[in-house]
């Protein structure tokens, strides 16, 4: 049997203790992007589980997308990723 290795660790240990995974990621095929989702994705990045290009790749992401996302996170929290309040914070 081979089973497939990816390049990259395993897991991540996030900053509240907890671990993120591959298997943790939103599907490939995923068109809804809800903010845990995105989250997940910018976590999966920041903490070195998936490369950015990486990402933009499996999620069919621009660069610049993925960079607001990060960006939206380092600065208000994974609250600023929901659709609703995209106004609110990208006002500051």
């Amino acid at each position: 049997m081979y089973i497939r290795r990816e390049k990259g660790p395993v897991y991540v240990v996030l900053p509240d203790g907890s671990k993120l995974t591959r298997s943790d990621l939103p599907p490939v095929n995923t068109k809804r992007w809800v903010a845990r989702r995105k989250a997940t994705v910018v976590a999966a990045v920041d903490f070195g589980l998936l490369e950015a290009s990486e990402a933009c790749n499996m999620y069919h992401l621009s660069d610049e997308e993925l960079d607001l996302w990060r960006t939206a996170v380092r600065r208000h929290g994974a609250s600023a990723l929901r659709v609703t309040a995209i106004q609110k914070y990208r006002q500051l």
